[in-house]
Formats: structure tokens, sequence, C-alpha cells
């Protein structure tokens, strides 16, 4: 329904997004359309990657080439949108950009507000993988081949060839690739 606030996408370059958003920042301010274009959004999610022992929170896009708007749309926002630099266009049939449901709009912002220990955790281990305990303590040293990896609790289960291959496990943090 025209004139009513609400969130459309917007298609950019490849790479584009950052870019983009910092524009349309600067255009929203420039042309005095904050009672029309209220907000910009590039999606992510923060991930930990977890690498020989070391993790590392990396931010990465949840749609690459592609940027929330919340605006009311008429002429002159979508003029000033699909005029900012990046911009290819606006997603929808033909010339007439098609808002996001609120199911859609909601399932996007849970996904950028996650707790830390809701985060989603890579490890750059897989079963059968060699790993050696690199962690001060008792199994500082043992090598071992991963078995399982239970990335909820943060454990990596390896079968060590030193104690006649039993299962052992410990923190994937204390593990590195060999």
């Amino acid at each position: 329904m025209p004139g009513e606030r609400q969130w459309y996408v917007v298609q950019t370059y490849a790479s584009y997004e950052k870019r983009v958003e910092a524009d349309l920042r600067q255009r929203i301010a420039a042309m005095n359309m904050q009672d029309k274009i209220f907000d910009v959004l590039v999606p992510t999610e923060t991930h930990v990657v977890v690498k020989d022992g070391k993790s590392r929170e990396v931010t990465r896009k949840l749609y690459p080439s592609y940027v929330m708007v919340e605006m009311i749309l008429d002429e002159q926002s979508w003029y000033a949108v699909r005029h900012t630099p990046g911009v290819t266009g606006f997603i929808g049939a033909g010339t007439h950009p098609i808002p996001l449901s609120q199911e859609e709009v909601d399932r996007i912002m849970a996904g950028m507000k996650k707790d830390k220990e809701d985060m989603p955790v890579e490890v750059d281990l897989k079963p059968g993988d060699t790993v050696r305990v690199t962690a001060e303590g008792e199994m500082k040293g043992f090598t071992g081949s991963v078995v399982d990896i239970n990335v909820k609790k943060s454990r990596v289960k390896f079968k060590s060839e030193m104690f006649g291959g039993a299962v052992l496990e410990t923190d994937y943090k204390a593990l590195e690739k060999i």
C-alpha cells in the first residue's frame, strides 16, 4: 500500500553493499529525505571460526549484493534510492518494488541478533582429520584421528593411538590439525 513505511530490498554491484549503505545515508541527509527513508541495513551474521586452535569472529553478509531499505515508497524516495551509486535496482516485478512481508523482516532481524552463545561456530576439522593436542595439560602432545565434533559443546572426540585406540575428548581450541 503506497504511503506506508515498509522494508524493500535493493540490489547492488557485488561487494558494494557497505558503500551503498554509506552513500545512501549521505543522500538521505543531503536530500532531506529523513521523513521518507528511515533506515538502511546490510544484513550480516557473525560466526566464530576456529582454525589451528584459535577462534575469531567473522562477519558475513547474509545476502551478498543486497541492501534493505526502510522507506515510504513514492516517486521521490524511489528516485533517491534508485540513483545511488552502486544500486542496480529494486527487487520486484518490473518497475514496481515489492516490500518484504513482516515475517520476512522479523526472520532477517532475528538472524542478525544472536547472543555469543548462539553464534554459529565453524571448526576447521572433520572426522578423519589428524590432530595434535597443543594445550597445556595431561594430554599435551597426544595425536589422533577426529571421530566426532560437538559444535554446541565446543568438544572434539579423537581416537588416540597412544592409548591403544582409546577415544579421548577435549575442547576444540586445544587441538591443531596436522
